[in-house]
């Protein structure tokens, strides 16, 4: 298998992990925000508000990073022969942990992947949210270890298969038909942020060019945060947890060489210093990831294979995302939302119904 596909190799995704790692500070450089070169939970925050789902005006725009993940995916599948249209395992189940994924991530502010990138830029925070990301996914082993199953998925209509995409490409679509106008909040039925995180972004082709090529080398290379340490935790098996190290490395190194680096605690880039609920926002997050078969990337790149599940996922961390905000759940700088407690603790229940309810021990 490896012969016929490098990038499933330990070399391969090695070398995927290092480009995602280098990629994520590139786009730093060119615009995005610091420390959030590549972020699926902030960015899918940005398009809900740049759809209007949510009115906060820092956070909204349509990022182009999120539509290449799946149509770089998408491109790569039909290549290699691995569309396979598939679905019908629980989606309604999979738009709930999507919900949760989204307003426990947004209470540490970031996915896996931007854990990973805060600590490559010095970021101390990110290491309860690590620990949290580590203790979530232990507990989705504690269920996988109970026999925990969402169901198996099932062959389906092609149809199926090409509509996120094709969601994806409406979505590019309207960006481009309604370009950000300097100096105005709105363009058409879009919204665009004028300060703030939204407001920080590479160049469109740089931004969409890179994401196609990462969603074409992790569709490839099956890249996944969640999946790295479920892996170690579960078999012991470090083939995936190479390739995160290898973004971490990568990260740290380019941020080291472009002066991206500040240690510390205090003053860090869309973070906060609360380190209890750092940590649960992520363990909560990261139980959701567990559950549903997934991070947030690696969803978006099966989405891009023609699986509507991991599609139904993303939909529903885009809906959890407008939610966190449209509630107050969602972080700032100043410290977590006004609920962010109050999400963070109804989405770890949910998350231990789910895992229970599902295991075939009782």
């Amino acid at each position: 298998m490896n012969g016929k596909n490098p990038f499933a190799s330990t070399a391969g995704i090695i070398f995927v992990g290092a480009v995602i790692g280098v990629a994520a500070i590139l786009l730093q450089k060119f615009g995005n925000p610091a420390n959030m070169g590549i972020c699926v939970a902030c960015f899918e925050r940005d398009i809900a508000g740049g759809l209007g789902l949510h009115r906060a005006a820092i956070v909204q725009y349509i990022r182009p990073e999120i539509i290449g993940f799946v149509l770089g995916s998408l491109g790569m599948a039909l290549v290699a022969g691995e569309f396979r249209p598939r679905g019908g395992s629980s989606p309604l189940v999979r738009f709930v942990l999507g919900m949760i994924a989204a307003v426990g991530a947004l209470v540490f502010l970031g996915c896996p992947w931007r854990t990973i990138l805060r600590l490559a830029g010095g970021d101390g925070n990110a290491l309860f949210g690590l620990a949290g990301l580590v203790c979530g996914i232990a507990g989705g082993t504690f269920f996988f270890k109970r026999g925990y199953s969402l169901g198996s998925s099932v062959r389906q209509n092609a149809a199926a298969g090409w509509l996120f995409p094709l969601i994806m490409v409406g979505l590019l679509g309207l960006y481009l038909a309604f370009p950000q106008v300097s100096g105005q909040a709105q363009s058409g039925p879009l919204f665009y942020s004028q300060s703030g995180p939204g407001s920080a972004h590479a160049p469109f082709l740089l931004s969409f060019g890179v994401a196609l090529v990462i969603g074409a080398l992790a569709q490839r290379s099956r890249f996944c945060t969640m999946g790295a340490f479920r892996d170690l935790i579960l078999f012991r098996y470090a083939h995936l947890f190479l390739g995160v190290a290898a973004m971490f490395v990568a990260a740290i190194v380019a941020n080291m060489l472009t002066g991206g680096f500040h240690a510390g605690f205090e003053g860090q880039p869309v973070a906060h210093t609360d380190g209890l609920w750092n940590f649960l926002g992520m363990v909560t997050a990261g139980l959701a990831f567990a559950l549903a078969g997934g991070c947030p990337g690696r969803q978006l790149f099966m989405a891009g294979e023609g699986d509507s599940d991991a599609a139904i996922f993303a939909l529903g961390m885009l809906a959890g995302a407008a939610m966190a905000h449209n509630l107050g759940t969602a972080s700032s700088a100043a410290g977590i939302g006004a609920y962010g407690v109050h999400g963070t603790l109804i989405g770890l229940a949910l998350c231990l119904f789910i895992g229970f309810a599902f295991s075939k021990k009782v």
